[in-house]
């Protein structure tokens, strides 16, 4: 028989209870130092260069399509030298976070909640337990850890490339000086903006990391309930990056909101 709606809602339910157990036991071991740190450096070597190359592609094209369109209504204005300010305020502080853990949700967070979910169903979980090992120690801190790390450092890689995609739009399709988009930017882009930023990619970094983890561990059944609770962790950790970012964003910049 297929579950209901209503099943499924409270399997939801269930899991979002096991993940904030889960975070909790994260966030307790990591202020006891069990911490890992050979693990943890060789899951951030595994974060990283993974999604480093689509990270750089989505954010040089998304640079670009946001500028092209945001200079075309400015035109009209005759206000083109304020593309780079319009530019600095959206996509730096809301797409290039946001589309950072987007990417990295379906390419770590996946395999993430893949491999614990693997695990879990061939009693490899279990098997540490019978050897006295905590598996958030081993399994579950170090890969969080290497999301809340990686997911600011790709952020800023972001930043830069889409920042060079806008810039190269903006004078290759309008004209504008490289030095005039880049003083727009500039000037409206503060270092606290970018302190915002840093502190999104964490809170992103640790969302990805729980939910996969949480969700590969809670997996039970055959293989085939692998992946669903892997594409399952991948969705729930989209929804989630824009749930956080709607109230990081009323939290981290209200006064310009309330300017």
């Amino acid at each position: 028989m297929k579950p209901t709606e209503t099943q499924q809602e409270m399997h939801l339910g269930y899991r979002l209870y096991q993940a904030s157990l889960l975070l909790g036991q994260v966030l307790w071991r990591l202020w006891r130092g069990k911490l890992q740190r050979d693990q943890a450096t060789d899951q951030m070597l595994i974060v990283g260069p993974r999604s480093l190359r689509p990270v750089l592609l989505v954010a040089f094209f998304a640079g670009m399509i946001f500028t092209i369109q945001t200079a075309r209504e400015l035109a009209f204005f005759g206000a083109e030298h304020l593309v780079g300010g319009a530019f600095a305020i959206a996509f730096c502080r809301e797409l290039a976070p946001i589309l950072t853990a987007s990417i990295l949700s379906g390419q770590v967070g996946s395999a993430f909640a893949a491999e614990l979910g693997a695990m879990k169903i061939s009693e490899q979980i279990d098997a540490l337990y019978m050897l006295r090992s905590n598996p958030i120690d081993f399994l579950v801190l170090p890969r969080v850890v290497a999301c809340c790390v990686m997911v600011p450092v790709l952020t800023v890689f972001a930043l830069v490339v889409g920042v060079l995609g806008g810039m190269g739009a903006a004078y290759q399709f309008y004209g504008l000086a490289p030095g005039r988009f880049l003083l727009s930017v500039q000037n409206f882009l503060t270092p606290q903006d970018l302190v915002n930023v840093g502190i999104k990619g964490v809170i992103f970094g640790l969302w990805i990391g729980i939910v996969s983890c949480s969700w590969g561990l809670t997996t039970v059944g055959d293989t085939r309930q692998v992946g669903q609770s892997t594409t399952s962790a991948v969705v729930t950790s989209w929804v989630g990056i824009f749930m956080l970012d709607f109230f990081l964003s009323l939290l981290l910049f209200h006064q310009s909101f309330l300017g």
